[in-house]
């Protein structure tokens, strides 16, 4: 959340460097990501002087040109040509002089003395967009008749410098969410060092009632969804441009003006923290305002122009006639405020926090009223904020107070109570703080002492205070006011002898996250929430498996993720996107499973599982194109090492390990492994195209899954033990198989140790041919066996009985020939 400096000190009276106070900020734990020193309008207008249009004439060589003479207060008049329709003699214009620079978002050029179409131009007519303080660019922007030639733009726009500090607002703080919130929090910390900087709160005694010309009944229906509504009504306002100062505020923190009314609810909002919403009094048909809900399916088209289908659930705001408005998210096309607006009905409520979240949710929406209404705002201020926020229409638009308050509260929210030990404080703290102290910031933080003993104290909370709900929420406070410095760090340390399980899993991660980064791989951490749509229609992994959140932030993170696959695919997308296509990358993470058939009465849990994965992606070039080696592509055998080297490093014999083929809608020559008990411990292979192209991945991926927890389980009485090296020489035999096209190289490998478990020490495929001089449907394999006996030197007796069962079960198994 920006928070504009300027807009900030109107709320306490300090004048310390913005990098202090944004120091003191995160030191109460209201982070700042960043302080940055702005001027209002970018560029501040610099080189922009306001100048009279002398003459005007058609261009002599073009049919939309025009070539003026400008008078801009200095004894030479300056000649532009512009392209502007409305431009016209006797205009009092804004020029851009040689020289200056205009920007355009984050570009900027600079205005030079140039020909346009034959003809001189020194300078440059400016729109609003050139400005940078509007949206308008049908024309150029006409001023007052009244304006001097030679004013300074920055002059008449009234820029000011102003110094934009961004708070990271954490989410249970939405008593913070607003300038008047930020200010609260450092007079608290002020209180206790800088006693002299005080709150200053907008006073609202001015506010009366001045006739009763526009009265507009109110009912709430739903009193669970809306405890509190208040509302007024102001007649004979005029619809304008807000004035500068607060044009100035919304431009320092990023807020878009509309008209001077809508401005108000906007300032009352990030001033305050408090929504409000303006309606247009003339279109509340029967004069009467219902809180209440509409039947499902009701179609209601919000200001956006998109018509949405209510819910039975959604709390609507409505004249006799519909809905007016999603009360506490999104306002109405038809009842909002416009150019023709001379009255409007002004609301200040209190919404129910799950009633407007899960409204936002179920429509997409998320509005800053939403968001503030949806964490909880304060149900015992919206009559100060009705009144503040009237006075401030008043002030910027004009009109009359023309109705009572209309406050519909049926059962008030009292502050909540709790007690608060002072042992507690020092126990948590870990350092005994001085009651007065305590106390001191207690109040700061306006939080009333009701009753005070030697041994604690019962506190008030204050109703904006949604986050403290147990005392030690209020001792946080304490702690952060006081200060995290301020307590010492004891010179030694208390620990208890800790138990880590046999294989260590967090051991072993970190050896294997050390060997792949060894080897070039980059570790990343995905979100464990993700898409509900990417698992729609996948048998491997199904969407009713799918672990649901009640209330998602947003519909790309609605579930939990059953494979780490797509938060992958993700990061090499957005790295792709961004020329960074050569990638290795691994993650550890946990997958989470929902199945209906695993429900047991009583055990909410039962039907949920997770299990612990390595995910490994490589695309891209293995090696890029150098003086010395030419460019080559990963491939899913670069990708096969590196799994076969993490079974290594782990002890896994991948002997033991049953291994087939597998294709399915998310990998394609793929190749799974499992255990003795039939339980998958990895699977590796190509990533499907069809699903490379939802990602917008040019490149091939190849990707492995590793079942972390299974193969701890293969080597959980796993031992490295200390073998001498042979003295006995290694065998070398060489095959050259004539097979059919579909036999794999794993089914040889597989074959020849169960012809021969003692001697055969490995397999290995050194050549594959398929093509000319070979059968139809053949291929030849070139394979490499060694033998070896520890004990003794094997003989060729040995040997060629070893290769004649190797060979004799090849021939009858998989109908080999020797070539």
């Amino acid at each position: 959340m920006n928070i504009s400096y300027n807009w900030l000190k109107q709320y306490i009276n300090c004048n310390l460097p913005a990098d202090e106070v944004a120091k003191n900020l995160t030191s109460i734990g209201l982070e700042v990501g960043s302080v940055e020193q702005i001027q209002t309008i970018k560029g501040g207008l610099e080189g922009l002087v306001i100048g009279e249009v002398l003459t005007c004439i058609a261009h002599p060589n073009s049919d939309h040109l025009h070539l003026t003479t400008i008078n801009i207060g200095q004894p030479e008049t300056l000649k532009v040509v512009c392209g502007a329709p409305n431009v016209a003699k006797g205009q009092k214009v804004v020029v851009a002089t040689i020289g200056t620079k205009l920007y355009s978002g984050e570009e900027s050029f600079t205005i030079k003395k140039s020909k346009i179409r034959g003809e001189e131009s020194e300078g440059m007519l400016c729109s609003e967009v050139e400005l940078g303080i509007g949206t308008d660019h049908s024309g150029i922007i006409v001023l007052p008749a009244d304006v001097k030639p030679g004013t300074l733009a920055k002059d008449y726009f009234q820029v000011e410098s102003d110094t934009v500090i961004e708070v990271d607002i954490t989410p249970n703080r939405i008593d913070a969410a607003s300038h008047y919130g930020v200010a609260r929090d450092l007079a608290a910390y002020y209180a206790l060092y800088q006693p002299e900087i005080k709150l200053q709160k907008y006073p609202v005694d001015a506010f009366k009632i001045q006739d009763n010309s526009l009265p507009i009944k109110v009912t709430v229906e739903n009193t669970d969804a809306c405890p509190r509504y208040s509302a007024l009504t102001i007649n004979n306002i005029t619809i304008k441009e807000s004035p500068t100062w607060m044009l100035n505020y919304f431009r320092a923190v990023g807020i878009r003006p509309i008209n001077n009314v809508v401005d108000a609810t906007n300032f009352v909002l990030h001033a305050m923290g408090q929504p409000i919403h303006a309606f247009d009094a003339a279109k509340i048909q029967g004069k009467h305002v219902i809180v209440k809900n509409l039947p499902e399916g009701t179609p209601f088209v919000t200001l956006d122009g998109t018509e949405r289908k209510l819910s039975n659930s959604d709390l609507m705001i409505c004249d006799e006639k519909g809905g007016m408005c999603i009360g506490g998210v999104f306002g109405g096309l038809e009842s909002g405020v416009s150019e023709s607006t001379t009255g409007i009905f002004l609301e200040s409520a209190y919404f129910n926090p799950v009633s407007i979240r899960k409204t936002a949710r179920r429509h997409g929406l998320n509005t800053d009223a939403s968001f503030r209404y949806e964490r909880g705002c304060d149900p015992n201020n919206t009559l100060y904020i009705l009144k503040f926020a009237a006075l401030l229409i008043q002030n910027v638009a004009g009109g009359t107070i023309s109705s009572e308050i209309t406050d519909i509260y049926p059962t008030p929210i009292a502050p909540k109570q709790m007690a608060l030990s002072f042992n507690k404080i020092s126990s948590l703290i870990g350092k005994e703080i001085d009651k007065a102290t305590i106390k001191t910031i207690l109040n700061a933080l306006e939080m009333e002492i009701v009753r005070e003993t030697s041994q604690d104290l019962v506190l008030s909370i204050p109703s904006y205070r949604v986050d403290v709900e147990r005392d030690v929420d209020v001792i946080e406070d304490i702690l952060r006011i006081y200060g995290y410095n301020n307590v010492p760090i004891e010179s030694s340390v208390k620990s208890s002898i800790s138990f880590s399980s046999k294989p260590d899993s967090h051991k072993l991660q970190n050896i294997i996250a050390e060997q792949l980064t060894a080897s070039g791989f980059n570790e990343i951490l995905n979100n464990s929430l993700t898409k509900a749509s990417y698992y729609e229609n996948l048998k491997t992994y199904k969407a009713e498996n799918c672990v649901k959140l009640l209330n998602p932030l947003s519909n790309d993170l609605n579930v939990m993720r059953q494979t780490l696959l797509f938060g992958g695919l993700e990061s090499i997308a957005y790295n792709s996107n961004r020329k960074n296509q050569d990638l290795k990358l691994y993650e550890f993470g946990n997958c989470y499973y929902f199945n209906t058939e695993n429900k047991k009465q009583g055990e909410t849990l039962a039907a949920y599982s997770e299990d612990f994965f390595l995910g490994m992606w490589i695309t891209g070039n293995k090696f890029a194109q150098t003086w010395v080696r030419s460019e080559e592509k990963s491939s899913v055998f670069e990708l096969k090492g590196y799994v076969n080297n993490v079974l290594d490093r782990l002890g896994v014999n991948s002997t033991n390990l049953h291994k087939e083929n597998f294709n399915d809608e998310l990998i394609t020559e793929g190749q799974l492994a499992k255990s003795n008990e039939g339980k998958i411990g990895l699977k590796f292979g190509l990533v499907n195209k069809k699903l490379l192209k939802q990602f917008d991945i040019d490149n091939e991926v190849f990707y492995a899954e590793i079942s972390w927890n299974s193969l701890l389980k293969l080597i959980q009485n796993h031992q490295v033990k200390y073998s001498e090296m042979s003295k006995f020489p290694e065998v070398k035999r060489d095959l050259a198989l004539l097979l059919n096209k579909e036999v794999e190289f794993n089914a040889i490998e597989t074959l020849a140790y169960e012809s021969e478990r003692k001697l055969l020490k490995s397999v290995t495929l050194f050549d594959v041919y398929e093509g000319k001089n070979l059968e139809a449907g053949k291929k030849s394999y070139a394979v490499s066996f060694i033998l070896q006996d520890k004990e003794k030197t094997l003989t060729d007796k040995q040997i060629d009985a070893i290769m004649g069962k190797i060979q004799k079960n090849l021939e009858e198994k998989l109908g080999a020939k020797l070539r």
